[in-house]
């Protein structure tokens, strides 16, 4: 862990070394079953993984968590499609916009994208980026039998792909959030999917997406806390932190309930309620908010060292607040 923060504070990018390391470790592929070279994990261990890296640099948990997500998408891939990329011999890291930014052609049985998608985090480390578009044909939109527009997911090669260095934020440098570009590219429909609909047995690919979601971003957010926390006691400021600590216990209590609960619930085939979705959701957003107003109490205390570039806790503090602006947790 020490090593690794060395490498990665200040960093724009993963280096040649790290990306290694993440390989060795087969960090891309947390959820992707051992069958397809994955490491499988359940929920609540995958979970302890990506606070752990969360932890050790914002940009590594940050990066680590959207592209193993990604490659969770798997499940949703149709299995001799999900063998042809994760059987290839290749390192293969997933990433993309859950955004709907493209159109993507009806050409019989396959399709002709087109569209730019902002956010796609580890652009650079990518093999292939996961894009939403609307379904045309005949130059109308389809759609769907409740009368919205049919939109569709895909998986395309990164050599499909332009990728816009528009990345320039104060914090999270390192996961290289890239915009990115299609244009006019063919793809098989045997590349598309549909989020909620798996073709895999494992238990994790059950759990409703935005549960999966929440719960792997939050993790993060606690993961930097508690980074926050062990650099504040370094400066010898670790009593400015007790409402923090006390915090960030009952956040990490919280989140290995939630998951536990919803293993149980997966396990013995139960429906998970959408009044129990949202409140998941709602309990997040409110933790993710708490650590926030906790940080900027704090801050001001941490002394010059905190603001100086070079710094590990000023590092975090950008790297956290960078992170807070991603969607899916907006202030209750």
């Amino acid at each position: 862990m020490r090593r690794l923060r060395e490498q990665l504070l200040g960093a724009e990018r993963f280096t040649p070394k790290i990306i290694h390391s993440i390989k060795k470790e087969n960090l891309w592929n947390i959820w992707v079953p051992k069958k397809f070279g994955g490491l499988e994990k359940g929920f609540s261990e995958g979970l302890s993984i990506l606070q752990k890296l969360a932890k050790t640099d914002g940009s590594l948990g940050w990066t680590i968590t959207l592209c193993s997500g990604a490659n969770y998408f798997i499940g949703n891939l149709q299995p001799k499609t999900a063998a042809e990329i994760f059987n290839s011999g290749e390192s293969i890291c997933f990433g993309g916009s859950g955004a709907v930014c493209g159109i993507a052609e009806k050409e019989d049985n396959d399709f002709r994208i087109s569209g730019k998608w902002s956010y796609a985090t580890g652009s650079h480390y990518l093999s292939h980026f996961t894009l939403n578009a609307r379904i045309v044909e005949n130059n109308k939109t389809l759609k769907n039998e409740d009368g919205s527009e049919m939109v569709r997911s895909f998986v395309i090669p990164k050599e499909q792909v332009k990728i816009i260095n528009d990345w320039q934020t104060m914090g999270l440098k390192a996961t290289i959030t890239n915009s990115f570009e299609v244009k006019n590219q063919p793809v098989s429909g045997e590349y598309m999917f549909q989020y909620n609909t798996f073709y895999q047995p494992q238990d994790i690919f059950r759990i409703p997406f935005s549960i999966f979601a929440d719960l792997t971003l939050w993790v993060n957010y606690t993961g930097m806390a508690s980074h926050f926390i062990e650099e504040s006691k370094n400066l010898g400021k670790g009593k400015f932190l007790k409402n923090l600590k006390e915090l960030f216990k009952n956040q990490e209590n919280i989140i290995m309930g939630i998951s536990l609960e919803i293993e149980e619930k997966i396990g013995n085939a139960n429906k998970i309620s959408e009044k129990r979705i949202r409140e998941i959701h709602n309990t997040g957003a409110k933790s993710v908010h708490q650590i926030s107003q906790e940080l900027i109490a704090a801050y001001p205390n941490m002394g010059i060292q905190a603001c100086s570039t070079g710094n590990q806790l000023n590092q975090i503090f950008l790297d956290f607040f960078t992170a807070t602006q991603h969607h899916n947790f907006a202030r209750p």
